[in-house]
């Protein structure tokens, strides 16, 4: 790819701020804009005011202003197509078409494939019977997890200890709805123990590069407590993670994951992320998703080093072959501190004035999430509104940089896990 490129990127997210943040710093980017953006990427990029749901106003766009390369960050645009619709119109981008991409739209699709390609994964059944699925819940030992079949924005899976909270979960998602469309098929798995660790790669379409790896926060109170979020928390790389279980996450996840999709002809380009549980006997993935996770992005891009816009071009081309096995990243680590609004996960008050401090600085970095333009400042406007992201040469060092930027912010009902980086 040449310079002075212009690049689009979709969504409105952290994920998007800090893709964004990471491809200004290119000196390929010429002209970058979001679509539909947020308020702390405007200094970064021109905002366009387009959802990223109506792909093809987004494609349309693309084509008329000759965008040289579209950047798909949320798993809505994908799974409605975005990628095929901007190839139809020959606008080059990066991300998975709408096949691929039911590796994340479908739990149940992405469980089978994982079966035929040798990927390990815990025992679990999928359902679109509601009296099946409470009968195999029967048949099972306690500590099981409900999952919503389709997207949930994160928040479609229980954990449930007992059997009763398992049923109680059943009848929520098929009954009750709570995940509307998503939740009429249900996955149910066994229930891991180990510890999770968020996989992510950059592929196009038969060759990978693994991204640095990272640990997820999901639950939203300290000690991994109370309901599933999209995540309240990441830090990069993991405390613990042996260099052995790294082998076995890519030689046994990605690169079966990788030839499984070109073999059944649905060549796998973009941010591949497998969440994975290492447990005493082996890795096992739980989940995989179709992008970069979102509070995973905000620690993740902060440790690459290098050009990521050219990277992302060479994998749309197909040429991944040709950049060296290992990219390079930074000595140190990063922690997010994500900074939610009351009532999240299962609502999000707006409006809410935000105040403090939100000047970057070199260690440290503020992604917004769920932030709107209120006056001469800014108001919440989502469930997650901030990703706090310090820097330091250890976890320690960036652990403490995170904490003391969330305590320079507030807002009226804020929330946040304390225990960020202490799993």
């Amino acid at each position: 790819m040449g310079v002075g490129l212009r690049v689009l990127v979709v969504g409105s997210g952290g994920r998007e701020h800090a893709l964004c943040w990471k491809i200004r710093q290119s000196p390929r980017c010429g002209a970058l804009y979001a679509a539909p953006g947020n308020p702390g990427m405007a200094p970064l990029a021109e905002i366009v005011d387009i959802p990223a749901r109506e792909v093809g106003r987004i494609a349309d766009w693309a084509d008329e202003r000759r965008i040289d390369l579209v950047v798909v960050g949320p798993d809505d645009p994908l799974a409605l197509g975005i990628v095929d619709e901007l190839e139809a119109r020959g606008v080059r981008v990066f991300g998975p078409t709408r096949a691929a991409a039911q590796i994340e739209w479908s739990k149940s699709w992405a469980r089978r494939l994982c079966i035929e390609a040798d990927v390990p994964v815990p025992d679990s059944g999928s359902f679109d019977d509601q009296s099946a699925a409470h009968r195999y819940v029967d048949s099972r030992p306690p500590g099981l997890v409900v999952k919503a079949d389709g997207l949930a924005a994160g928040k479609g899976t229980t954990v449930c200890r007992t059997q009763m909270e398992a049923h109680a979960a059943i009848d929520r998602a098929m009954r009750g709805r709570a995940f509307g469309a998503a939740g009429a098929v249900i996955v149910i798995e066994e229930m891991l123990s180990g510890f999770e660790v968020s996989v992510s790669a950059i592929c196009d379409g038969s060759t990978y590069r693994m991204l640095p790896y990272a640990c997820d926060h999901k639950a939203l109170c300290d000690g991994d407590r109370g309901p599933n979020t999209g995540g309240m928390g990441t830090h990069s790389p993991p405390a613990g993670l042996a260099p052995a279980s790294e082998r076995e996450i890519e030689l046994r996840v990605v690169a079966p994951l990788v030839r499984a999709m070109a073999r059944i002809g649905r060549p796998f380009r973009g941010f591949l992320y497998p969440g994975v549980f290492v447990t005493p006997s082996g890795v096992k993935v739980f989940e995989i998703n179709a992008r970069l996770g979102d509070p995973e992005a905000q620690v993740i891009l902060p440790r690459l080093d290098g050009d990521l816009l050219e990277l992302m071009g060479v994998a749309t081309d197909g040429n991944l072959a040709r950049v060296s096995p290992v990219l390079p990243l930074s000595d140190g680590a990063a922690c997010c501190v994500v900074l939610a609004s009351a009532g999240y996960p299962e609502s999000a008050q707006s409006g809410i004035p935000i105040s403090g401090d939100l000047t970057d600085r070199p260690s440290l970095l503020h992604f917004h999430a769920g932030t709107r333009a209120a006056g001469d400042g800014l108001a919440t406007g989502g469930g997650r509104v901030l990703g706090v992201t310090g820097l330091g040469t250890d976890l320690a060092a960036a652990r403490d940089r995170a904490y003391a930027g969330v305590a320079a912010v507030g807002f009226a009902g804020m929330q946040f896990r304390r225990d960020i980086g202490q799993r």
